[in-house]
């Protein structure tokens, strides 16, 4: 199948071509700072036409009505070679190989029960024990807090609901929790009350802490001195706050757990309500957001749950371990499947490689094999607003239906968290808005299948590359035309290799030196 571009040097038209279904694409060029100019009047052109033009950026966004905090986007730099840094990758620490230190093999009986029964158990057993922060920093590149999404090549992607059911087999359905405030004096009150922990030694603790935390290291003390004592509350308070403090819930300072979410533990017996699932997601949907930012250097959260995102998702992106088949797994929560291997591909090498990726590359719906632990909720296709804390992220699964199974449409402009003041009860009745979500789609045929449009409607509103095809070409990204690929991830790989190759050494089909590469390449795509 032949694709092919003609362009105009008169009007600057680009047309991309296969077979006879004609894509045409307006290339404008930029300014120095990056903004469109405002079109000079074609004849017989109306004022009123020009002035509702919009202006934008290199690599898009052409209509920023969408991506409203573009400007201080590391995107919007990268694009002009510009680093946040030294370093070109974010700081990012996983707590993965202190955590398996820290985790016995079996808990006593009297903790076990309790550990269990909330619902966070799996996370004793699911952290990477090293991160690849290169290829985390890739992605997070491509983050946008007023969609919740990465902004990919060929549409949006993220990391839903169903996803962190699968990958940690936390629970999603649950109440949001909204906390009081928690003063250094309270956090001395607390760590006295449910940790079993001397005033003096609370007060110098959070003293030495300067705020309302906890060391990481000190809970892991207070629960060997008091599971030795058989003190099994104050034990396993402190065991659950070290968990979710290295896991879900960590932050930028990598030792400290903030003392409120000590509030969570004060009932073991009442804390298995919560949506551990949504907490998790709000928790790393903020950090998302805040790293995607050009003056951020570093990633909170969770990024265990980001990594195994990538390793499930892209099969060609990255290095990675498998420590189990899927078809051989036992019930385990699937972010155990991986392991980490150290990669060699820096963040600037990945930008291009990324850029290169089509809807072909990716592994759209990776865990049906996974059904018989984890069944398919469709509260995961709720649409509005998740809470946890204070934090509040909009939660947009009609932006990545692909990943649901169903065809991709132009989603409904993001919603304003900020003027939600129902979101709890949204929550909980949340079948309207699926049928809403799901309504006004349909079951894809293909896996990575759009209506007509949406590609056009994605490049005006979006930025599909990182990186300029050529630092001298004009800055112009023409909308692609996506062939239908392989359905089996054998071929799917061996379609992204070949097809890999060919642009490094910017083959032409015409070319006789490469007709066998792409008769391959063909063959490939039809399985």
């Amino acid at each position: 199948m032949y694709t092919g571009t003609l362009k105009s040097k008169s009007s600057g038209l680009k047309i991309v071509y296969r077979n006879t279904s004609l894509k045409c694409s307006v290339v404008r060029r930029r300014g120095a700072d990056g903004r469109i100019p405002v079109r000079t009047l074609d004849r017989g052109a109306s004022s009123s036409a020009a002035a509702a033009e919009p202006t934008g950026y290199p690599g898009g966004p052409y209509d920023t009505s969408l991506l409203v905090k573009y400007e201080h986007h590391v995107a919007r730099h990268i694009w002009f070679g510009e680093e946040r840094g030294p370093k070109k990758e974010l700081k990012v620490a996983g707590h993965g190989l202190k955590l398996n230190s820290r985790v016995p093999l079996a808990l006593p009986p009297q903790m076990e029960s309790w550990v269990s029964r909330s619902g966070l158990a799996s996370l004793q057993r699911t952290s990477l024990n090293k991160i690849d922060t290169n290829l985390v920093s890739a992605f997070v590149e491509r983050w946008h807090l007023e969609t919740s999404s990465f902004h990919m090549p060929f549409g949006e992607m993220s990391i839903t609901l169903d996803d962190v059911a699968c990958l940690l087999h936390l629970p999603i359905r649950g109440i949001f929790w909204s906390p009081q405030d928690v003063t250094e004096e309270l956090a001395v009150e607390l760590a006295v009350d449910y940790l079993g922990v001397s005033q003096s030694q609370a007060q110098s603790h959070v003293r030495s802490c300067r705020g309302s935390y906890y060391k990481l290291e000190l809970l892991y003390d207070i629960l060997v001195h008091h599971r030795a004592a058989s003190s099994w509350a104050y034990a396993t308070r402190a065991y659950l706050l070290m968990l979710v403090g290295s896991t879900i819930f960590a932050d930028k300072t990598f030792t400290l757990v903030e003392a409120r979410y000590l509030l969570l533990f004060r009932d073991l017996d009442g804390c298995s309500g919560y949506s551990w699932g949504a907490a998790a997601l709000v928790t790393l949907y903020r950090y998302l957001g805040d790293a995607s930012m050009y003056s951020c250097k570093q990633l909170g959260g969770y990024p265990t749950l980001l990594q195994c995102w990538i390793h499930e998702y892209f099969p060609t992106v990255g290095k990675r371990g498998e420590n189990w088949n899927p078809a051989g797994n036992c019930g385990l929560p699937r972010a155990m499947r991986w392991s980490y291997r150290q990669g060699v591909l820096k963040v600037d090498d990945l930008r291009p490689i990324l850029d290169e990726l089509t809807p072909t590359d990716v592994i759209w719906r990776p865990f049906e094999d996974h059904r018989a632990w984890r069944v398919f909720d469709e509260i995961c296709l709720y649409r509005g607003c998740l809470k946890w804390g204070e934090t509040v992220v909009p939660y947009l699964p009609d932006r990545c239906l692909r990943q649901f199974g169903y065809r991709q449409y132009v989603p409904s402009p993001p919603l304003d968290c900020m003027m939600a003041t129902d979101i709890d009860v949204d929550w909980i009745s949340y079948h309207q808005s699926v049928v809403d979500v799901i309504g006004s789609s349909s079951v894809a045929t293909t896996p990575s299948e759009v209506v007509d449009g949406y590609l056009e409607w994605y490049y005006r509103v979006s930025h599909p590359r990182l990186v300029p095809p050529h630092r001298d070409a004009p800055r112009e990204v023409p909308v692609p035309v996506y062939d239908a690929g392989p359905s089996d991830p054998d071929w799917a790989r061996v379609s992204t290799l070949i097809r890999r190759y060919l642009r490094q050494v910017n083959a032409e089909e015409e070319d006789p030196q490469f007709s066998d590469l792409f008769e391959a390449l063909h063959i490939s795509r039809s399985h």
